[in-house]
């Protein structure tokens, strides 16, 4: 199994127990930051977000089979108060415990159900380069994601091509998709932009990303570019498992040179995950 699979297991497996995002992590034999991106890469959902959502929905199933004590059901879900769980409950449901135990009905409720794995991955995703990037300055459109949230990605590159000639020191023609600032939670801020020479007569409204000098395994994709997150799930869930290498703590991007037509999505691109022994 690859990690993402192994999460999946573990926290269905112990769904009504304390899970924290290292112990998961362990049991899927990867570093904090690896699992993360992992996980949303397979599925789409930040891992802690993914167990709130699932303990959430067995609760509503609790509650609306008639539970006495909505307290006991809280603590279940591993909600500390009354207080806390009707407050995560309301948020995610829009409606209180008390209304969906009282209405005995779940059927407009929208639900997590377990996510079941397709262990499909690309097949001939070509060996990667290796390569110590140079350090990069990025500024472009920026803005800040979870996976759930990560379909805006390409009307943020629609924003990036219409504001491009505005900003200054451009260098070169390459453009840059650069994933940094990445948190537990499955937060992230992405960046769609261009190589500048310095920030200092950059614009409020474009955001700025520096790149250190870093170790990348580069994948060269050729695919058209509504196929990245398949790649990035290939990448993240059985190349790098394989490989014996560990995901260093550094901005992964994607690299767009002049081959690629941002009109129709085909030329290819190169995928750059940061890489340690």
């Amino acid at each position: 199994m690859n990690p993402a699979q192994k999460a999946l297991w573990f926290i269905e497996s112990h769904l009504a127990g304390e899970l924290t995002l290292d112990e998961i992590s362990d049991v899927a034999g990867v570093t904090r930051f690896h699992m993360v991106r992992a996980f949303a890469a397979a599925t789409g959902f930040s891992v802690m977000r993914y167990v709130r959502a699932r303990r959430l929905s067995e609760a509503a199933r609790s509650l609306a089979s008639g539970a006495p004590d909505i307290l006991t059901v809280a603590l279940d879900a591993e909600y500390g108060s009354h207080e806390a769980f009707t407050r995560a409950f309301r948020d995610h449901f829009g409606l209180t415990p008390e209304t969906v135990r009282s209405l005995a009905c779940i059927q407009d409720l929208k639900l997590q159900e377990p996510i079941q794995m397709n262990s499909s991955h690309i097949e001939n995703l070509a060996p990667p380069r290796f390569e110590v990037s140079k350090p990069l300055l990025v500024a472009g459109i920026g803005d800040r994601y979870n996976h759930e949230n990560g379909a805006g990605v390409p009307s943020q590159w629609q924003r990036f091509h219409q504001s491009v000639d505005d900003i200054p020191h451009r260098v070169g023609k390459v453009a840059y998709g650069v994933c940094y600032n990445g948190d537990d939670a499955g937060n992230f801020d992405y960046i769609a932009g261009v190589e500048v020479s310095d920030f200092s007569d950059l614009p409020r409204p474009f955001f700025r990303v520096r790149i250190p000098e870093q170790r990348y395994a580069v994948f060269t994709h050729r695919d058209h570019i509504s196929t990245i997150r398949h790649a990035i799930d290939t990448i993240w869930n059985h190349w790098l498992p394989a490989s014996g290498l560990k995901v260093a703590d550094a901005p992964t991007f994607e690299r767009y040179d002049e081959n690629f037509d941002p009109l129709t999505g085909n030329g290819g691109f190169e995928i750059w995950v940061p890489v340690q022994e």
